[in-house]
């Protein structure tokens, strides 16, 4: 198996297809500093695929390795596809289990700009991975995979490849927070001279 990739600048096209849905006009980032990728991935029968996926275009070509590791370490994933498929719903999105980056959306329960909104976090598995704060569990239907005691396939914890490849480029995990849990979740804030440093860890 050959892992493949392209990246490129949001055309017209893609501008369309998000428009409205994980995109709209904001203060905070426009089209121009985002990337679409095209992604080879191997799906949960095994088989190669390519999926769709935008972020921050200065962590392109780092995603872009990201996944081909990912790839080549044969790590299943279910599905890459663009928030917009479901209207830009996280909670549609985790539910279909569908790993995905780009959302222009605020944090759960806050008025704060997720690092989604930025292209800077990246969802794997979200379904058997999922968000958990104050005895909730996100997506709805994943209660039974928020027994982390318990094994079972697609479960990203110490010692997963997954989370050994997204640390090893300087990711950090939401399985690592204190005040709640986002098992599925893996992010790269940005530096110290960048306008949206000051987001809190926590607010992934």
């Amino acid at each position: 198996m050959t892992f493949s990739y392209s990246i490129s600048g949001i055309s017209e096209e893609i501008s369309k297809r998000i428009n409205g849905k994980s995109y709209r006009p904001n203060p905070h980032i426009g089209l121009s500093e985002l990337a679409y990728l095209r992604l080879g991935y191997i799906d949960f029968d095994g088989a190669e695929q390519m999926g769709e996926l935008i972020c921050d275009r200065r962590l392109a070509e780092e995603v872009a390795e990201i996944f081909r590791e990912l790839f080549e370490a044969g790590y299943r994933i279910e599905k890459l596809r663009l928030a917009d498929e479901y209207g830009g719903d996280d909670e549609k999105i985790m539910s279909d289990n569908n790993s995905s980056c780009f959302n222009y959306r605020t944090v759960e329960g806050t008025n704060t700009i997720s690092l989604h909104g930025y292209g800077r976090a990246i969802d794997i598995n979200p379904l058997y991975n999922p968000y958990i704060v104050d005895g909730r569990v996100m997506p709805a239907n994943a209660v039974e995979y928020a027994d982390r005691s318990r094994d079972f396939a697609h479960k990203i914890a110490e010692g997963d490849i997954c989370l050994k490849i997204f640390r090893a480029h300087g990711w950090k995990w939401g399985g690592d927070w204190q005040q709640s849990k986002d098992y599925q979740h893996f992010y790269k804030s940005p530096t110290s001279r960048s306008p949206i440093a000051r987001l809190r860890r926590i607010f992934g």
